[in-house]
Formats: C-alpha cells, structure tokens, sequence
C-alpha cells in the first residue's frame, strides 16, 4: 500500500494576508483560489511537491453556535489552532528573509536537543508555521 499526504488544512482569517505569507515570502505556488460567498480557500504548495497546504476560513461549520463559532476565532487568533512544518536547505537564509519582510518571529534557528535545526515564525492569522533545516 502507498499512503502519502495530500493536503494539510491551516485556517486563514485574510486571504490576501495568506497570500502575502505563503506565495510571496515563503515562495509557494497557489493551485487553486476558491471564493463562495465571502469565504475563500487558497491551496499553496512549494513547486514541485505533491503535498499542499488549503488555508481556509475557520469556524464555517453551520452547526456552530455563535459562542462556539467565537471561541474557535478566538483560539485561531492566538495561534493555539493549527501548525505546520516545513523544511528547507537554507534554513538561516529563509529566516533572515522572513525578518526582513517584518515576519512573526516565534524562534530563531536553533539546534534543538533532539537532532532538529530550526526557525518559528506566526503567520498573519497567528498559526505557528516551523521551519526545518533540510538535511
């Protein structure tokens, strides 16, 4: 059996905020932009790959309550939500690139315990996007 990712979900909460994050800065080609009344989903990947990342609007489940609804907003918002992992052959290169661009820095690159070099940043809707050396 082969098993593979193809698609991870991180919430957005402006789509052109997104955009400016994953395309622009961290260099992702957008597949596909999607709007349906005042939602968007944007799905970005790194060119090439076949795993990709929707970035969608949160708490659109119309059996939410309005209290569960502002509960997930408000869980998004500090970016307690949702996470990804990427990873890179320059990881100081990308970093200082996203510091200079006015990025979230959550970590600077670091040799972690467990055999690991990496960055943390936010993205514009506060999830943690960390960023791996690629051996």
């Amino acid at each position: 059996m082969d098993i593979t990712i193809h698609h991870a979900f991180v919430p957005h909460t402006d789509g052109e905020a997104a955009l400016g994050f994953y395309r622009d800065l961290l260099g992702m080609e957008v597949l596909n932009d999607v709007g349906y009344q005042d939602m968007r989903w944007i799905t970005v990947a790194p060119p090439g790959s076949t795993t990709s990342v929707v970035l969608h609007p949160p708490a659109i489940d119309p059996g939410l309550t309005d209290e569960e609804r502002r509960v997930i907003l408000d869980v998004v918002a500090k970016g307690a939500h949702a996470a990804v992992t990427l990873a890179t052959d320059d990881l100081d290169g990308l970093f200082e690139r996203l510091v200079a661009a006015g990025a979230d820095v959550v970590q600077e690159p670091t040799d972690q315990d467990y055999g690991v070099r990496d960055c943390a940043f936010r993205d514009p809707t506060g999830n943690l996007v960390r960023v791996n050396q690629r051996a």
